[in-house]
């Protein structure tokens, strides 16, 4: 049988726009606007781009985690509440008695439920900016207002625009990355704490880097009615399993809860996060590997002359290239098999800056030659 190209293509055609006309008539304008999250290849290159941790576990443990996970039963759905998961993570994580916790999917499952529970015609979402992308994407998802609010040159709290835009725009929500993402820096407890007292509405400290910042407001939740405290799993070294926490008052997250999809957390996440937490030394002996290598490759960063060098309380640093390149530098540390985060095409304050998570010794002693060769 002959096909005709000519009426294919056309037929082809009029399918494309049918569809077309039919995401501008039912798509949201502000979802047509969005470009998808992407996340690059990051196959045969040593990954020093999103922020996980570079180790994996002892081989004796992988085992004694396998035989765990050969107990589970997928036939069955899990505990739709996660309770005794969430009762080793409150004691884990020193949430202070008479207070809750919700699981997500991950941080981010967590902003959108918080953002769905509270979005209605005209209320916001604010954030310092820069910050964590996903404070603005969830705020479009749900069809809120965002407004972000200029760090200084610094990347601390311009705290006269903070207040101002509080008292101006009355947000439902604020979120407060400590340390902060992409700037890796901690910004001052004072400043927060100002906040929590201008703000009607809620303040969400994000804790995702507390392994390397070692510092938190989760002892602060009796101080402050607004307060919620978020953490995740992921920086941790559990990355894969995409478990974030959220600990609040008992009012709040039972409203939070109608809003959670329910098996959210599926079986192997929870028998996995809880046996995890049974060996917590061991990523806590990881995370105070990272730190010390952070601190070392901040000391040969800061000694190139080509590069500013920001503080960091994260597992990753952010620089600048001092006279441009930013481009040019990623790609040839791409060429090397390097993968870092180049932030340049954010623009703004981030022009010319690269974020370099920490890695194990053997793998920042690699960026570092690489990055020398290409600056």
């Amino acid at each position: 049988m002959e096909i005709n190209l000519v009426s294919f293509c056309e037929i082809s055609r009029g399918e494309s726009n049918i569809l077309n006309r039919r995401r501008a008539q039912l798509i949201r304008p502000e979802i047509q606007a969005l470009s998808a999250y992407h996340v690059p290849d990051a196959d045969d290159f040593i990954k020093l781009d999103a922020m996980e941790n570079p180790y994996s576990l002892p081989d004796e443990l992988v085992r004694q985690w396998l035989a765990v996970l050969a107990s589970v039963p997928l036939n069955r759905y899990p505990d739709p509440g996660a309770k005794q998961l969430r009762n080793r993570i409150r004691d884990y994580m020193e949430v202070p008695p008479g207070y809750e916790i919700i699981l997500g999917n991950g941080s981010d499952e967590l902003i959108q439920i918080i953002a769905m529970s509270v979005a209605r015609a005209g209320q916001k979402i604010m954030a310092p900016d820069p910050g964590f992308v996903m404070y603005k994407m969830i705020a479009t998802f749900v069809g809120m207002d965002y407004v972000g609010v200029s760090l200084k040159d610094d990347f601390s709290l311009d705290m006269p625009a903070m207040l101002e835009a509080i008292q101006k725009q009355q947000p439902a929500v604020i979120f407060l990355a400590f340390p902060n993402n992409p700037t890796g820096n901690l910004f001052a407890e004072n400043d927060i704490v100002e906040i929590l007292n201008a703000a009607e509405g809620l303040v969400v400290v994000d804790e995702a880097y507390h392994p390397f910042a070692c510092t938190s407001f989760m002892n602060r939740l009796n101080d402050f009615d607004n307060l919620l405290v978020m953490r995740t799993v992921s920086k941790m070294g559990l990355a894969g399993l995409r478990l974030g926490i959220l600990a609040g008052s008992e009012i709040l997250l039972n409203e939070f809860d109608k809003v959670r999809l329910p098996y959210n957390i599926n079986v192997l996440t929870q028998a996995s996060a809880l046996f995890a937490l049974e060996h917590a030394a061991e990523f806590e002996t990881q995370a105070a590997c990272i730190r010390e290598q952070r601190e070392w490759l901040f000391d040969q960063l800061s000694a190139l002359s080509d590069l500013d060098v920001y503080p960091s309380a994260a597992n990753f640093i952010l620089v600048r290239l001092k006279n441009g390149g930013a481009d040019r530098v990623f790609d040839g540390l791409k060429k090397a098999g390097v993968l870092i985060k180049n932030l340049n095409a954010v623009g703004g304050m981030l022009a010319e800056c690269l974020r370099i998570t920490v890695g194990t010794a053997e793998e920042n002693k690699i960026f570092l030659k690489a990055l020398k060769n290409v600056l």
